[in-house]
């Protein structure tokens, strides 16, 4: 999975663009001193890189496919965790936010892999933002049922409409409602709330 980090400066308009394969440590790593030298920190991180994987039952999903969408999704989160948590314990501030989905929660049938590591990501934020819980940076995740974004182009037209079927306001979700819940949990207003998940399904999960 090959991901655009982006950082924004002190200065407006200010910009860095790094092209960072999320499933490679070293990637990684180096695309973290990158943001780093260029800013002289990194105080934000979002974890939005992610795949879908075929629309299969899981006896039919083939073990590659599902090692991919679990590397992208769960294990590249954990990578860039890795690599900028412990500059923000040593400025002792910062703010981590997963993007994981409805489906971690619920499951969606077809879906397993993408399922699977959602649930996961859920799990590790609640583990990462109780670890952190001290040192001032703030770790939660985001749940969206689904919204009209370029994931579309990995799913079968069936799976979509399945998946609008499931929410009780009958639409979509907005990548600007996604944004702005995204950008509280990225703000110092976020102070009390670390290991959070936060529903944004219209109605679908409801805890």
């Amino acid at each position: 999975m090959r991901a655009a980090a982006e950082k924004l400066g002190a200065e407006a308009g200010q910009l860095h663009t790094a092209e960072v394969d999320v499933t490679d440590e070293a990637s990684v790593a180096a695309g973290a001193r990158a943001a780093e030298a260029a800013f002289g920190k990194v105080d934000i991180l979002v974890n939005n890189a992610g795949i879908t994987g075929p629309n299969r039952t899981s006896w039919e999903y083939e073990p590659a496919d599902w090692r991919r969408v679990i590397e992208v999704d769960l294990t590249g989160a954990f990578l860039c965790a890795r690599a900028l948590v412990p500059g923000m314990i040593a400025r002792r501030y910062g703010r981590i936010v997963n993007m994981a989905s409805v489906a971690g929660k619920e499951g969606n049938p077809n879906a397993a892999a993408y399922s699977a590591a959602k649930a996961g990501l859920i799990g590790f934020t609640k583990s990462l933002g109780k670890e952190l819980a001290l040192s001032g940076v703030a770790v939660n995740c985001v749940t969206p049922a689904a919204a009209q974004t370029d994931l579309f182009r990995q799913m079968t037209p069936q799976h979509i409409d399945y998946m609008r079927s499931k929410i009780p306001m009958g639409r979509l979700a907005e990548p600007g409602e996604i944004a702005a819940l995204i950008a509280w949990l990225a703000s110092e207003d976020c102070s009390f709330t670390t290991g959070g998940v936060f529903d944004l399904s219209g109605g679908r999960a409801t805890y």
